[in-house]
């Protein structure tokens, strides 16, 4: 969020604990439709759960930072990372004189107590090194106070919070005292100060600010710059930072609208992950993504906010995002509502600050009483665990999502979220990879107006109603323990990448009880997957693949007895367009506003026959991509596809070099993922 202060809260507190039986019977839930399709598939692996995974953040204006009560909130929610010292104060702040001009302090939050707190805890902090206001040197200093004088062992640091906030692109919110304030300017910063706090300890990890693809200002270029801040700061601070620290605040105006958010997800982590490869230096993949800011468009203290934590997290952290961290401890009070039956007090925090509106009609619950997200948290906590490794799930209904884990000790976990605030959902679970035991799995539940999660053994694997509102974990016990199998091949590379074929590379995997006979090359579809084929070796050319389309594989080894071992980490790639062709099509994005773009299409005929009448087709790569009309060209989109026919003024392209350009104004709600390519008259053309 930009700047919050901690509005005057109550001097006592009634303190609730994290697991309370408590909420709804949710036997008197109707069942709305068809049973709900839910497949897991355990051979298709994503990113493992990091110990640093759950995360807070906690700030200097917050009179409760510091003290006993709220460290055990956050343990026994599982917090295990915790940022300071608090959204755009990070900018304003200096640990030294813990003091922040222009802001409030509140007492007892200085430095040492917010290490002792987050100790307490049993968590890593994250912590925000003054760019905005503050010097390298600085900075360098509270490094060298943190890890040299204390000892505290500090490993993340991230150079300012919002900082493309400072008004450069006509928005100022972040403070910024530097006469430039360009993406150059922070590079630049980022350069510094990496420099001089790396020279105090370089076993620490430095970060750098960039924009959530698909929100302001990512795309925009801002006058008398060459390019967009992500491409800026990543070009000429990337050899220098450790990971990327990202924003997201996805609005909606209404609940359900919010809460469809999280499909944006695996898009945006994509694409900030090509902008990292293809902007900076060598060696990219080893910067890593943090999530340090979310929070709900709507209910943020009520059962939206529980659904759109649990889902967003596991969304982010299965795309290996290395910490997701909820905007934030303490809040206070803002506009009051009434959401899905309860009372909302638009307070972006996860437990109450206990304060009231300035005429006193309202009134929050008791000071650190656990809102509804806290119990999403909980349930994050009951449901995946540091170590655990996500593995794909998914639904046939928008309403319910899934998300899954396979536990070290072949234990499996489901978390099913229904969206429905008025019906309850019936979902047949179907498992791929993964034989559940017949005994009830243990089932955790939280509902909407519980004030806590609900554990019980009950039912089955493989059905459940999950009641209206509600987050439900299943935790499963394997049929059977499979021993002797074959580990997880290393972490695939891919290499030689066309429009058709592609080589992927791997180290081997450790032999079980058998020798590994050989290794199977598997393609997420969804939640299922299909065999794209298999060698004894550790490298695959992968043949018959689809211009322009983004796979993910595993890599599995199988073997002399036919046991399959667990998947390797995912790869994801893009095949591209034919390296030559008769056609060539040159897409550009220009004069991108934040939302939209004039889109360029320069349409060249190479064949030896020249075209009399052409019709260009492409595919939008996601559902929130759209064409608003066009002009040297008759244009029209039916779902995700765009087709441009030509006039009777511009139809015949010559051959050997006959072109036309046209073009259309382009509309994005979310990532803005470009389309790689396109077909002139049924061939896939050459994109430049």
């Amino acid at each position: 969020m930009r700047t919050h202060r901690l509005r005057a809260a109550t001097a006592s507190a009634a303190l609730l604990g994290a697991l309370v039986l408590a909420g709804p019977d949710p036997s008197a839930a109707s069942t709305a439709g068809a049973p709900v399709q839910v497949t897991v598939n355990a051979n298709a692996g994503l990113a493992t759960m990091p110990d640093t995974g759950l995360g807070i953040n906690d700030a200097i204006w917050d009179k409760e930072l510091g003290t006993t009560a709220v460290s055990d909130l956050l343990k026994n929610a599982g917090v295990r990372m915790v940022r300071y010292p608090g959204g755009s104060y990070g900018d304003i702040y200096h640990w030294k004189t813990h003091t922040a001009p222009g802001g409030y302090v509140a007492p007892g939050t200085d430095f040492d107590t917010f290490m002792a707190a987050v100790q307490r805890t049993g968590a890593q902090p994250m912590i925000i090194a003054n760019y905005g206001t503050g010097t390298p040197e600085e900075a360098a200093d509270w490094v060298r106070y943190a890890n040299v004088t204390k000892k505290y062992g500090a490993t993340y640091w991230t150079v300012g919070n919002e900082n493309y906030g400072n008004g450069h692109y006509g928005s100022e919110w972040e403070a910024d005292n530097h006469p430039d304030k360009s993406p150059q300017a922070y590079a630049d910063g980022v350069v510094a100060f990496a420099d001089a706090m790396k020279a105090v300890d370089p076993t620490i990890k430095v970060g750098a600010v960039l924009t959530m693809p698909g929100n302001w200002p990512d795309g925009i270029v801002a006058g008398g710059d060459p390019a967009t801040w992500n491409r800026t700061v990543l070009t000429v601070a990337g050899s220098k930072i450790d990971f990327v620290d990202l924003h997201w605040y996805p609005g909606g105006s209404t609940a359900a609208e919010s809460l469809a958010k999280p499909e944006q997800i695996t898009d945006a982590v994509y694409l900030a992950r090509e902008q990292i490869a293809r902007y900076a230096p060598a060696d990219a993949g080893r910067i890593g993504i943090s999530l340090t800011e979310t929070n709900v468009g709507v209910g943020p203290d009520t059962q939206p906010g529980a659904l759109f934590l649990a889902d967003a997290y596991s969304g982010l952290l299965e795309s290996g995002v290395f910490t997701v961290q909820w905007w934030n401890v303490h809040n206070g009070i803002g506009t009051v509502s009434t959401v899905a039956g309860r009372t909302d007090y638009g307070d972006f925090g996860l437990l109450s600050s206990g304060t009231c509106l300035a005429d006193g009609t309202t009134c929050e619950p008791p000071l650190n009483t656990p809102f509804a997200p806290y119990h999403g948290l909980a349930m994050m906590n009951a449901f995946a665990r540091p170590g655990d490794r996500f593995v794909r799930a998914g639904t046939d209904d928008p309403l319910v999502t899934a998300h899954a884990v396979r536990r070290p000790d072949g234990d499996l976990a489901v978390l099913l979220v229904n969206k429905d605030p008025d019906a309850a959902r019936t979902v047949g679970i179907a498992y791929t990879g993964y034989t559940p035991a017949a005994a009830a799995p243990t089932v955790h539940t939280y509902v909407n107006g519980g004030t806590g999660l609900t554990t019980a053994q009950s039912g089955t694997a493989t059905s459940r109603t999950l009641p209206p509102y509600s987050l439900t974990t299943l935790v499963l016990h394997p049929a059977s323990q499979v021993t002797g199998t074959p580990g997880a091949p290393g972490s695939p590379t891919v290499s030689a990448v066309t429009d058709r074929t592609a080589t992927l590379t791997w180290t081997a995997a450790a032999a079980g009880g058998h020798p590994v006979a050989k290794y199977e090359l598997h393609r997420q579809n969804g939640a299922t997957d299909e065999q794209l084929g298999e060698t004894t070796g550790t490298s695959f050319t992968v043949a018959n693949l689809i211009p322009g389309t983004r796979y993910t594989v595993n890599v599995l080894a199988r073997d002399t007895a036919g046991k399959l071992g667990p998947p390797s980490p995912p790869l994801t790639f893009t095949t591209g367009s034919p390296a030559t062709s008769t056609c060539t099509v040159r897409f550009t994005d220009n004069n991108d506003w934040g939302n939209g773009y004039v889109a360029g299409v320069d349409i060249t005929n190479d064949g030896p026959d020249a075209i009399d009448g052409w019709t260009l087709t492409f595919d939008w790569p996601t559902a929130w991509q759209r064409m608003n009309g066009g002009w040297n060209a008759t244009w029209d989109q039916n779902g995700r596809t765009v087709k441009a026919t030509s006039l009777d003024s511009n139809g015949r392209l010559a051959a050997r070099g006959g072109s036309v350009s046209a073009g259309f104004v382009a509309g994005y709600t979310g990532p803005n993922i470009l389309p790689p390519v396109f077909t002139l008259n049924g061939t896939v053309c050459h994109t430049s």
